[in-house]
């Protein structure tokens, strides 16, 4: 990874942050709980990128269309993000295939 890439990283980085400074308070709220979970849970796909601005993109147009953040996700915030990347492996699950174990077990 060069210095640009890094650059270029921190640039996008805060131009998501932007968007989500934008958005209402009660969806700010949850999409930084949203956040905690997903890097606690560590989703292998969270690193592509495309993860967390698609829950902005979602966010965005759940306020376009006058509705509350829990009309979009429910209120079970953990619950929501597990249906996201139920199909996706995490760095739990590689783990726990390193030792041997079951994958998908780290979330059961």
């Amino acid at each position: 990874m060069s210095i640009q890439d890094i650059i270029e990283g921190k640039k996008q980085w805060r131009a998501h942050m932007a968007r989500v400074k934008a958005l209402p308070p009660d969806y700010q709220i949850v999409y930084k709980e949203m956040q905690k979970y997903l890097f606690k849970v560590g989703p292998v796909s969270l690193s592509d990128g495309s993860l967390l601005p698609g829950i902005v993109d979602f966010f965005e147009e759940g306020v376009a269309e006058g509705k509350g953040v829990l009309e979009l996700i429910g209120t079970d915030v953990a619950a929501f993000c597990d249906d996201l990347i139920k199909d996706s492996p995490t760095y739990a699950d590689a783990y726990q295939e390193s030792i041997g174990g079951e994958p998908g077990a780290a979330r059961k």
